[in-house]
């Protein structure tokens, strides 16, 4: 009797260790001068990539606990009130620890689940180019401060490099980790800044576990994708109508030329504003032999949109929602600009995301 009740307890106390795969329990531990009934946040990203407020906790003798529940893997962050910086955390059912210094919250330590162990293992990787980075940096500063010319080329090119190696690194990841949440965001942010073809992007998507498909960015990227076959070169271009500086409306399939250049922009977009003097020169050298553009405005203040049209001298057809990445930047699945699309005079997408020299050797090619 005296043994059955010894494995009664056992098992007890073993289901009570994993009752938390019913939810999650992330318990926080503060090195420095933290008050007592300091409020720590944790917040997460909307579909507007703003971060909102999921829960708050009060920081006991050093300590705070958030319990809930995670249908699957999600990036979250902790946020401790006049604390600088936030820690990342990945939400998944489980016990979740965290131990942190306050002035230096970057370096958190986040163990005790799966996909947040996978996390923390790889910052420690990236961490070394974090470091490298800074120190580039200071470098850098003595540099410009002497007017050291050779150094200061000499570490541009370095941090190129340094920027390379980062990338290959965090590629190789993905690849190697499909089981990896960490991988997903990494595929979703080199998406986005477009450093691989969709080709690749689809091909390690394909290669995530269902797990990891089935994540929240799993999800976007696998919406990007779909959204993004409606957009392939060989494809249709999709019409839209938009409002025109004067208030009136312009649709896209009103104003095609030979060929048409869509130009997704901003006034508040520095790339989009540096690219515009060739854009100018491109339209001007072939506008008469049948090249018209429409640009597509993503600003968020009529005025702005006006005034960058007015002092970058853009002559040719525009529209804007003012609504930022609004309904016709989805359409075309456009997450950041400048984005271009070439169009021949049927509307059939020739050519994607050119800009200098590709741009008009392209229009060359197609007008000459």
């Amino acid at each position: 009797m005296k043994r059955l009740s010894i494995i009664i307890l056992i098992l007890t106390a073993f289901a009570g260790c994993n009752s938390s795969t019913d939810g999650f329990s992330l318990k926080g531990t503060l090195k420095g001068d933290v008050a007592n009934g300091t409020e720590v946040f944790l917040r997460k990203t909307d579909a507007n990539n703003q971060l909102i407020d999921i829960d708050t906790a009060l920081v006991d003798n050093g300590s705070f606990i958030f319990k809930g529940s995670a249908e699957g893997p999600e990036l979250a962050y902790l946020f401790i009130s006049n604390v600088n910086g936030n820690i990342p955390v990945i939400l998944e059912n489980g016990s979740i620890k965290v131990s942190a210094q306050k002035d230096s919250l970057g370096f958190a330590l986040t163990k005790g689940t799966p996909q947040n162990e996978m996390f923390s293992d790889f910052l420690t990787e990236t961490r070394i180019w974090g470091r490298k980075a800074r120190s580039m940096t200071k470098e850098m500063t003595i540099a410009v401060n002497s007017r050291d010319s050779v150094t200061m080329n000499a570490l541009r090119d370095e941090y190129f490099e340094l920027q390379q190696e980062s990338r290959d690194f965090e590629l190789k990841y993905a690849r190697e980790n499909p089981n990896a949440l960490i991988s997903a965001l990494i595929l979703d942010k080199v998406y986005t800044s477009k450093v691989i073809s969709e080709t690749e992007v689809q091909e390690i998507y394909d290669g995530f576990t269902p797990l990891i498909k089935e994540s929240a960015v799993g999800k976007n990227i696998k919406l990007r994708l779909t959204k993004s076959e409606t957009t392939r070169i060989g494809g249709k271009a999709p019409n839209f109508t938009g409002p025109t500086p004067d208030g009136g409306q312009l649709a896209l399939y009103d104003v095609l030329g030979k060929v048409t250049i869509l130009d997704f922009w901003a006034a508040w977009c520095k790339p989009c504003r540096a690219e515009n003097p060739n854009i100018v020169k491109v339209y001007n050298k072939y506008h008469e032999k049948g090249l018209n553009i429409i640009g597509v405005s993503l600003d968020r203040r009529a005025e702005d949109w006006k005034k960058a049209i007015a002092d970058d001298g853009l002559v040719w057809n525009h529209v804007s929602n003012v609504d930022y990445f609004d309904e016709i930047a989805s359409m075309y699945n456009v997450t950041a600009i400048p984005a271009a699309f070439i169009l021949d005079e049927n509307g059939t997408i020739i050519a994607k995301d050119l800009r200098g020299q590709a741009l008009e050797t392209k229009i060359a090619e197609l007008l000459d």
